[in-house]
C-alpha cells in the first residue's frame, strides 16, 4: 500500500528557539506594531466576510484580497509574538572589563573620519544610522576588543583599518 504525505496548510517555519536579541527600544516599537496590527484585525476579519457574501469565491478577487490581507495580518501578528517571546534585551555599554559587546556604541577612527556605530541584534540594523549587527562582519571584528585598538577589516573596496576611539 502507498502512503501519501497528508498536506500541510500551514506555512509557518518549524519553531526557532534562537533569541532575538533586541533593545529596550526595539521592544517598545515590536509590541506597538503587534498591538496596531491586533486593533486592525477586527476590520480585515469583517472585509472578508463582507466580499464572501458578494458569492462565488473561485472569481471574487475582492474576496481573495481580503482573505491575503487577513492571511498576512495573522502571520505578521505570529511572527511579532514569536520575536517578543524569545528577545533577549541588549544592554547598553561596554561590559565590566570594557570591551565591546553586542549593545555598545564604538566611536571608530578611520585615520581621517570618526564613526559611530552601535552593535546590534540583526533585526535591528540599520547601517545608515550607524546601527550595524553583531553577525555583519565589522560587528564581529569589533566584538572583544577594547579603546586604543587597531581593527584590520577587509570591505569590498579593499583593506580598511580602524582605531577603536571610545567605546560607550
Amino acid at each position: 500500500m502507498i502512503s501519501i504525505p497528508r498536506r500541510q496548510w500551514s506555512r509557518r517555519p518549524p519553531p526557532n528557539n534562537e533569541p532575538v536579541y533586541l533593545t529596550p527600544e526595539g521592544i517598545k516599537r515590536l509590541q506597538a506594531r503587534l498591538e496596531r496590527l491586533k486593533q486592525s484585525l477586527p476590520a480585515a476579519i469583517e472585509e472578508a466576510a463582507r466580499t464572501a457574501a458578494y458569492g462565488d469565491r473561485s472569481d471574487n478577487a475582492e474576496y481573495k484580497e481580503a482573505k491575503g490581507i487577513l492571511r498576512r495580518t495573522h502571520g505578521q501578528i505570529f511572527n511579532i509574538e514569536d520575536q517578543l517571546r524569545r528577545a533577549a534585551v541588549i544592554p547598553s555599554g561596554a561590559d565590566v572589563a570594557g570591551t565591546i559587546r553586542l549593545g555598545s556604541t564604538v566611536k571608530l577612527s578611520t585615520g581621517h573620519a570618526i564613526r559611530t556605530f552601535r552593535i546590534v541584534g540583526p533585526s535591528e540594523t540599520d547601517p545608515p544610522h550607524g546601527r550595524i549587527s553583531h553577525k555583519s562582519p565589522l560587528g564581529m571584528a569589533l566584538l572583544g576588543h577594547v579603546m586604543g585598538d587597531v581593527i584590520i577589516f577587509e570591505t569590498p573596496s579593499g583593506t580598511q583599518e580602524y582605531k577603536i576611539v571610545e567605546i560607550v
